[in-house]
């Protein structure tokens, strides 16, 4: 989740733009300059509701808008056409003739609490098969984070983690296995794209909303055989056809779990090499059980994180013209509104995950924390990174902004993104001591 308002763009900003020779596959369709697509007033975009419903779990009216995507252009299509039937024949491949399909087009679609917090935005495909032109199939487009802050949490904490011993390359062309877990799902953009790019992630996402899983499958192109039961298994004994015609393995890897997040870490067995935490409700408030030292949740999520190169990336909204030792009424004990508590968020994060030694027989390697702004939003992204790979005695700010802009540019390469790493890293970068 992002929060309301925008920052203004500084003229005079001092962010590096970087490019390396490696040139990408594709255009970032998730570029900001294409916000004005799907930011703004209703009116402006001429937008269209496709989903409304009432959450029972805390995050009010649940709806998500349909806004025209320029991108791709039509003379594009053909190809996903082709793509498409060449995929079904492979599927299908006892099938007495070719599957043609059609391309319907493209859209943004935004998940919305209460009608005004944006909470996710996506781009979705939608094709029909012209044997049976009743049924319309959708597809999130994987590729594309369009949000600053979700580009600023894979940027930062993909970086970090190849900072240390652990083998990137190997995990992204599926030779290992990444274990990630996402708290929070909003329409899935976040790990849709890990999975895309890493062939060896499995991936674990808990989302304490029924109604938010749904919405993200039926209404904004989410793998629907990804959803998962407590066992740690599939819902469904196999996918469906056009699941394995769409996805191509990616939907299986992916286990969306209906469950408190509180209650799942307490539970799994699972040790994780990175974990994103974005979980805001319809209040756009972050509640204090996540982030309280003192919490079941943090006391168990040290033991869920690698103790060599464990890395935790947390999604924060900016309080830096608030102080950390502003008074708490004692209405917000049990929940708070971030933007007035990041520091307290941080310190108890870095104290829990990188400021005391693992609880395993082995002593965990040393650790940062570190916090960067996202461009054009109010958000922070806060990241705890065990096993830094630099010496204990150079953990300065200089020597780790250092080592993460030079990594920055392996990452770019080795995961083909669409958009520069180094430009979310080199952002009022602040070591957290």
């Amino acid at each position: 989740m992002w929060q309301w308002r925008i920052s203004k763009l500084s003229t005079n900003s001092k962010v590096r733009r970087l490019s390396t020779s490696l040139k990408s596959k594709f255009e970032d369709e998730g570029s900001w300059s294409y916000s004005t697509q799907w930011w703004g007033s209703d009116s402006d975009h001429h937008s269209h509701s496709v989903f409304r419903a009432t959450s029972s779990h805390g995050n009010g009216v649940v709806s998500v808008l349909a806004y025209p995507s320029s991108l791709p252009a039509a003379n594009r299509w053909p190809k996903t056409e082709e793509w498409l039937r060449k995929r079904y024949a492979e599927v299908c491949s006892d099938a007495k003739h070719d599957e043609c399909f059609k391309v319907l087009g493209y859209q943004w679609r935004v998940l919305r609490f209460n009608d005004v917090t944006r909470q996710s935005a996506v781009k979705v495909m939608a094709a029909i098969k012209m044997s049976d032109s009743s049924s319309v199939y959708y597809m999130q487009q994987p590729h594309v984070l369009a949000v600053p802050y979700t580009k600023s949490m894979v940027a930062a904490g993909f970086t970090a983690l190849s900072s240390t011993k652990y083998d990137l390359v190997n995990a992204v062309n599926g030779k290992k296995q990444m274990r990630v877990l996402c708290v929070g799902h909003g329409g899935g953009s976040l790990p849709l794209f890990i999975a895309s790019k890493i062939q060896g992630a499995v991936i674990d996402i808990v989302e304490i909303d029924p109604l938010v899983i749904s919405t993200s499958i039926h209404a904004m192109g989410f793998p629907s055989f990804s959803v998962a039961v407590p066992s740690g298994c599939h819902a469904l004994s196999k996918p469906n056809t056009m699941d394995e015609v769409l996805w191509k393995g990616v939907h299986e890897r992916l286990f969306l779990y209906e469950s408190d997040v509180e209650k799942f870490i307490l539970n799994t067995e699972n040790v994780y090499d990175i974990i994103f935490i974005d979980a805001y409700d319809g209040n756009d408030i972050f509640p204090r059980k996540l982030w309280d030292p003192d919490s079941p949740f943090l006391l168990a999520l040290g033991s869920k994180l690698n103790p060599c190169h464990g890395t935790v990336v947390v999604n924060l909204h900016s309080d830096d013209d608030v102080s950390a030792d502003a008074p708490v009424a004692a209405l917000h004990q049990l929940v708070l509104p971030m933007r007035k508590y990041v520091s307290r968020v941080c310190q108890a994060y870095k104290d829990m995950l990188v400021g005391k030694e693992s609880s395993s027989s082995n002593k965990q390697l040393p650790g940062v924390g570190f916090t960067i702004s996202v461009p054009w939003v109010c958000n922070t992204t806060l990241v705890l990174c065990r096993g830094f790979g630099v010496d204990a005695g150079s953990l300065d700010q200089d020597s780790v902004l250092s080592s993460l802009m030079s990594k920055s540019l392996e990452v770019d390469k080795d995961l083909n993104m669409p958009f520069s790493c180094l430009q979310y890293i080199n952002r009022s970068f602040r070591l957290r001591g």
